[in-house]
């Protein structure tokens, strides 16, 4: 590609090196043709995975799960939020033995998209009661701001798809090579210091994007990030594509961009563009950037489709050269960066809001909540006044518009559920993926482990102060839904070999990851320290041990993260 030289981009960096030709393929579309290189390509070729839908409805609802074909069951499904789950019983050491149809059960995972984080009560109650009914009362709140519901048959898909839908809501592609979630500000339109309301703009790319068929068959997942607020409350730095707000200095609120940002077992951190675009202009910069992934993205491998590969081989300049020149065909104005976040991300405790109305922030235990409680969650809303909750990419509830004479009793009917607005520091920074007892991927435990870690720890380290939350991130498998390596303790499932030879469920340790926050001015990745592995049931009593050690052993205001990257390996086992 030449570029063309009258849409420079004034004071943008160089251009990174042309790379040597290579002689490969990388199955980029723009460069080698649309020929599939692999099966997945080859299926997303001879069907498009939106079209599923129909056959669901029509055919594999009416005939049940042993008519599906495994195409669709093992792919296009994805496009509407549905998964296989695991089969019981099988344990963490068969995960890499067995193949997918071995390990899969007859029922499924089903996501509902929640753009934003953003329910009505009615909504919530609608999802509580599909649970109740269609999911044995599973429900978990994700990182992703979505609410995934469990054994849920084929049969019940399209009823549970209308009564999503008669309330405006739905799974289309909350899975898949799509536009998943667009994570967006919990505190969106309410908070007393946000830059700017993201909500028009994340409305208008989901609006506008989301079902497309030009854009639902991209390399891998494509992650969307989008907040006003000061704290940066949506994980930006490790998303696909994200819109941060910030102050220009002559055009007033807008958005700094950052691309490139994921981690599964590669992490990279998202960087910036050093682009600024106003909510006007930032649905067409998204658009513009989900085309090059698109386009230019690698996928001939799986394990090299994501745009953070991209991202990483181009390097910034380049990417918003390409972005530029060939799918905005106009020069992004140069912005500043945003400043450090102020304040914690997660909304935990009772706000101000800009009206004079309270917003809640209820932390339950790792996201694991119930159809139950979500539908007694939209009561005790309703009762205080609100119509209106969102969930967190922290995997908290936030309830907005509490009348301020009316809080104590919402607090009061949160705990009756198991949640709270003062939790204790653990229950507040704990999060966990899925883990064995659903998904096929995983090797360990998680949900269960965590809580009884958070328990013990509770008990242990009661009346210890903590100048801020250590973060305790638990994830089944090396593939980090839950975020292992931006968290001061990020554990990874595998299995390790006890004192006794015999091999248990445990985790390798990461420590001193985390992003950008009021208390970190830069994100970074966790350190691994060679050996370091700690059992399941030994769980609480690592991080008792590490945590006493950084409190005996820290400099004055020392953060975890930044004792955990000086300490020696000795003081950190």
């Amino acid at each position: 590609m030449t570029p063309d030289p009258s849409l420079a981009t004034p004071g943008a960096p160089a251009a990174a090196p042309a790379r040597p030709a290579r002689t490969r393929s990388n199955g980029q579309w723009a460069v080698d043709g649309r020929a599939p290189l692999n099966h997945n390509e080859e299926v997303k070729a001879a069907g498009p995975g939106l079209d599923v839908r129909e056959r669901i409805e029509r055919v594999y609802a009416r005939e049940g799960f042993s008519s599906i074909d495994p195409d669709d069951l093992n792919g296009r499904f994805r496009w509407w939020g549905l998964y296989t789950q695991r089969r019981p019983g099988i344990d963490g050491g068969r995960t890499a033995q067995l193949s997918n149809e071995e390990l899969s059960d007859e029922f499924f995972m089903l996501r509902v998209r929640v753009d934003g984080g953003a329910l009505t009560t009615e909504q919530l109650r609608v999802v509580g009661d599909l649970s109740t009914r269609f999911g044995r009362d599973s429900a978990d709140i994700t990182d992703r701001q979505n609410v995934q519901l469990h054994w849920v048959r084929v049969e019940d898909v399209p009823q549970v798809w209308r009564e999503l839908e008669a309330v405006g809501l739905r799974t289309t592609e909350a899975c898949g090579d799509t536009p998943r979630v667009v994570l967006g500000s919990p505190v969106a339109g309410i908070a007393r210091d946000e830059v700017l309301d993201p909500t028009p703009v994340v409305e208008e790319i989901v609006g506008r994007f989301v079902g497309d068929p030009e854009l639902a068959n991209l390399p891998r997942k494509f992650k969307t990030a989008v907040t006003g607020h000061p704290s940066q409350d949506v994980v930006h730095e490790i998303n696909d594509v994200s819109f941060v707000g910030v102050v220009h200095p002559e055009l007033g609120p807008g958005f700094d961009v950052w691309v490139g940002g994921g981690l599964s077992t590669s992490a990279h951190l998202a960087q910036r563009l050093g682009a600024f675009v106003t909510a006007d202009e930032a649905p067409e910069v998204w658009h513009g950037v989900v085309r090059v992934f698109r386009d230019y993205g690698y996928r001939r491998l799986r394990n090299k489709a994501r745009l953070k590969y991209l991202v990483a081989d181009w390097g910034a300049a380049r990417f918003r050269e390409v972005l530029e020149t060939e799918y905005l065909g106009r020069r992004l104005t140069d912005g500043p960066a945003p400043p450090p976040p102020r304040g914690p991300g997660d909304h935990v405790g009772v706000h101000e809001q800009k009206d004079g109305r309270r917003y809640v922030g209820l932390a339950p235990t790792v996201g694991r909540v119930s159809g139950t409680v979500l539908r007694a969650i939209a009561d005790a809303a309703e009762a205080a006044g609100s119509g209106r909750v969102r969930l967190t990419p922290h995997q908290k509830v936030v309830v907005l518009d509490v009348e301020p004479d009316r809080v104590d009793a919402l607090l009061a009917a949160a705990r009756e559920l198991g949640l709270t607005a003062a939790p204790s520091p653990f229950r507040r920074s704990t999060i966990a993926c899925t883990g064995i007892e659903f998904c096929k991927l995983a090797i360990v435990e998680t949900k269960a482990t965590a809580a009884q870690a958070v328990a013990e720890l509770e008990r242990r380290l009661a009346g210890i102060e903590l100048d801020t939350p250590i973060t305790l991130h638990v994830n089944g498998c090396p593939n980090s839904c839950a975020r292992i390596q931006t968290a001061d303790i990020g554990l990874k499932g595998q299995l390790v070999t006890g004192d006794d030879g015999v091999q248990v469920p445990g985790f390798q340790v990461h420590l001193g990851g985390g992003l950008a926050s009021a208390d970190r001015t830069e994100p970074g990745l966790g350190r691994t320290v060679r050996g370091l592995k700690v059992s399941a049931t030994g769980l609480a009593d690592y991080v008792e041990r590490v945590v006493r050690r950084y409190l005996d052993t820290r400099a004055d205001r020392e953060t975890f993260a930044a004792w955990a990257h000086r300490s020696d390996e000795e003081a950190l086992r």
